[in-house]
């Protein structure tokens, strides 16, 4: 495809960074007045569907309106479910022990720390992953086959985010499983089956602008960013170095995929 409105594109991305600023800083407000640095967690998922949102106001007339409603309804349903569920997930409890260990070293303020390394790093990561989200508010030309592809992409990494969620949030609410390891459903294919589907949810957003193969490349940054962050980086690495100790954890990791979804071996 030719003509694509890079000024155009460029101006979006400005307000994108200003709607993922607004929502960080907002929530590090309230954290600071709660005195409970978790609740950005919950801004993750808002941020992205506020920069969704932002960018498709702004991108009115622009564009195929098609793909634009398309992918604004799919990031938005993600990042407000995420928020939601981290939301009812976290009620009640103390600040995260992530947060705890982390701040516990900071040098000088700990909410000016929390607000240069939590808050603005996670605001530049929105803006950063979001990049295909932006770039499809601009993209001319009808939805062909590999943004369709995408879509069902998106639903299979939100089928596996939501329902391993579900299921792991049942799995902990019965007293008798305190201490196992999840390891029914979904979490005997994966160790993450929460992870695996929030990598197909983003490499799915970003097929929907590779009918361009310019602009595909261009983005390709914003999965290959979120798959780091989901495998090698706060993700799954790190949820396993704490879980390592776990009674169970050692023949749970020894039996299920690490990451994709693959038939668990045989507990023998």
């Amino acid at each position: 495809m030719n003509g694509y409105p890079w000024g155009s594109f460029g101006e979006g991305v400005g307000a994108a960074a200003g709607a993922a600023a607004a929502v960080m800083l907002v929530t590090f407000a309230i954290a600071v007045a709660k005195g409970l640095h978790r609740v950005v967690d919950i801004a993750w998922g808002a941020a992205f569907a506020a920069v969704a949102l932002v960018s498709y106001a702004l991108s009115a007339g622009e564009g195929d309106g098609a793909r634009r409603l398309l992918i604004t309804v799919l990031t938005v349903v993600w990042g407000l479910r995420l928020a939601f569920h981290i939301a009812a997930r976290g009620r009640g409890h103390g600040e995260d022990a992530r947060y705890e260990r982390m701040l516990g070293k900071a040098p000088g303020n700990r909410n000016l720390y929390a607000l240069r390394m939590i808050y603005l790093l996670q605001g530049v990561l929105v803006l950063l992953i979001s990049l295909p989200v932006q770039a499809a508010m601009y993209l001319p030309g009808a939805v062909g086959p590999v943004a369709y592809a995408g879509v069902a992409v998106w639903l299979a990494g939100l089928f596996f985010e939501a329902v391993g969620d579900r299921q792991l949030a049942r799995f902990k609410a019965d007293p008798a499983n305190k201490g196992r390891v999840m390891d029914r459903g979904l979490w005997s294919w994966t160790r993450h089956p929460n992870y695996f589907g929030d990598f197909c949810v983003w490499w799915g957003l970003f097929l929907i602008v590779c009918d361009d193969p310019v602009v595909a490349a261009a983005t390709l940054v914003s999965p290959l960013v979120m798959s780091f962050l989901l495998i090698g980086g706060s993700g799954k690495r790190l949820l396993e170095r704490h879980m390592a100790d776990r009674p169970g954890f050692a023949a749970y990791t020894a039996r299920t995929s690490g990451f994709f979804p693959l038939p668990p071996k045989d507990r023998t």
